[in-house]
């Protein structure tokens, strides 16, 4: 199969080589662009833990501070091992999603030893800060990147749409789906989605592209990677 990896350049490269290891091609196209945020080093003095929901919020974070004994709890595996390659020494995996983590959280801490301390982007999903909150922990979000959806269909999305050269396309957020949406409707391309199928993280995921004329749509049983990658 020849499939579409709409993921930032570091993960897409990582995709591709677990595609290419189950026998099928990865076309990279990324549909948003991360820009770091400069700025002082991150206060960590009163924090009991940093929560990630992102391979981004890891980088992000590690660009901003040398800390890396403060625990990190991950919404996923993928995050955890970023987590764990920029040498935090305490690590672990939600397996799931923000609800998932908010579980792990309670499950794990007390709320009276610290506040929790979330490194994220402009714009995040779910109800994280809610959940923890109603459950008495003191939860502190901290902006250090921001995502930018792309103006325009990248070349080898339109080419090898166009081209009738495509197989499947892998998506791992609301956002980037809508991106993807919008891009393929703007540029006329919509009609040549027939025969190409969407592979969807999430049912929230598969709701951004449910209009658009797919072969098919499947959504992963868990929303992790290696449940997405199980459906090619």
């Amino acid at each position: 199969m020849r499939v579409l990896v709409t993921r930032t350049p570091e993960d897409g490269e990582r995709v591709i080589a677990l595609l290419a290891a189950q026998g099928h091609e990865g076309v990279s196209a990324p549909l948003l662009n991360i820009e770091y945020l400069a700025g002082e080093a991150v206060n960590t003095q009163d924090v009991q833990a940093l929560l990630f929901t992102s391979t981004n919020g890891v980088r992000a974070f590690a660009k901003r501070s040398l800390d890396r004994s403060i625990l990190a709890l991950c919404v996923g595996d993928r995050t955890a091992a970023q987590a764990k390659a920029e040498n935090f020494t305490a690590v672990l995996s939600a397996k799931g999603n923000v609800e998932d983590l908010a579980t792990l959280v309670t499950a794990t801490l007390k709320s009276t030893d610290g506040v929790l301390l979330h490194p994220a982007g402009t714009k995040v999903a779910g109800n994280l800060s809610l959940d923890l909150q109603a459950a008495g922990f003191t939860y502190r979000r901290t902006i250090l990147y921001a995502a930018h959806k792309a103006k325009v269909l990248p070349e080898p999305i339109s080419k090898t749409l166009q081209a009738g050269d495509l197989d499947g396309v892998l998506l791992y957020s609301p956002r980037t789906a809508q991106a993807f949406s919008k891009l393929v409707l703007n540029a006329h391309l919509g009609h040549t989605l027939s025969q190409v199928s969407a592979y969807c993280l999430s049912p929230a995921v598969a709701d951004q592209i449910a209009d658009l004329e797919w072969k098919s749509i499947s959504v992963a049983a868990q929303p992790n990677q290696d449940a997405l990658l199980a459906l090619l």
